[in-house]
């Protein structure tokens, strides 16, 4: 077990969680329908990324684990400044996060099938 990776997925977890009670209450009166919708989806996969960082911590899976961490901050991050902000160049940043989210569940399944 890596306790490290399951503790950042733990807080990944909670901060997921925070902001989308944050969106739910404090934001959607402030942003528009789609802003606060992007705003959510970031919520949404940081929280699948929380969970699948916790996994890769309880299988001693640290690569995939850390490339997920970076997902999230590329993905859920630059969804929320874009939210936030408005500017949309950080849109450009969000499928450089999906990548990196790609890259961490194929290297998943490829340690899970050749690890002994």
């Amino acid at each position: 077990m890596n306790r490290a990776l399951v503790a950042a997925g733990a807080i990944n977890g909670a901060i997921a969680v925070a902001a989308g009670a944050f969106a739910a209450h404090a934001l959607r009166a402030r942003l528009e329908p789609r802003a606060l919708e992007v705003f959510e989806t970031g919520a949404r996969y940081q929280m699948y990324h929380a969970l699948a960082m916790v996994l890769c911590g309880l299988l001693a899976m640290t690569r995939p684990g850390w490339i997920f961490q970076v997902g999230i901050v590329l993905f859920s991050g630059s969804l929320y400044a874009l939210a936030g902000s408005g500017v949309k160049g950080l849109g450009a940043i969000t499928p450089f996060g999906g990548v990196a989210f790609l890259v961490g569940w194929g290297w998943m399944a490829y340690t899970a099938l050749t690890s002994r």
